[in-house]
């Protein structure tokens, strides 16, 4: 008989659905991210990270995909959905920096974001928004700017 691993699923969450904070605009998503963002790195290299939700736009929670270079960071999107998934959330927010300030969504901010919604209809998941962060708090948020993709 051959040993295999045994994988086991889990998500963990200490507050009470009823106390979940709700989601209502692109700055609410912005200050919740921006609270939970490191401030002493939020000026020094590009993170990624995923604000997921229930159906009634309250966070379930944060989660960090990657962290990356002084102008880039790799979204694995396998790792990406494993965490969505396995929270079983039903709508997601993007976010990433911008250590430079410059709250210009570039070429591959809009890739990542076409490319992640293309995989989340498969999953009945929706992007709401992917927001852009500067160190100092302001943001760019594409759902305001009407650049998410359809």
């Amino acid at each position: 008989m051959l040993t295999i691993n045994e994988i086991e699923v889990s998500y963990h969450h200490d507050i009470p659905a009823p106390f979940w904070k709700k989601i209502d605009t692109s700055e609410d998503a912005a200050k919740i991210l921006f609270d939970h963002w490191d401030k002493d790195t939020i000026g020094l290299h590009e993170s990624f990270k995923v604000l997921l939700l229930n159906n009634s736009n309250k966070v379930k929670g944060i989660y960090e995909i990657s962290k990356g270079g002084i102008t880039g960071t790799l979204v694995d999107i396998r790792i990406l959905f494993a965490v969505i998934l396995k929270t079983l959330s039903v709508s997601v927010i993007l976010a990433h920096n911008h250590p430079s300030g410059n709250l210009v969504a570039g070429p591959a901010d809009r890739a990542v974001t076409k490319k992640i919604q293309k995989a989340a209809k498969l999953f009945d998941v929706k992007v709401l928004d992917h927001v852009i962060l500067a160190p100092d708090g302001e943001y760019y948020s594409f759902s305001d700017s009407g650049i998410l993709f359809k």
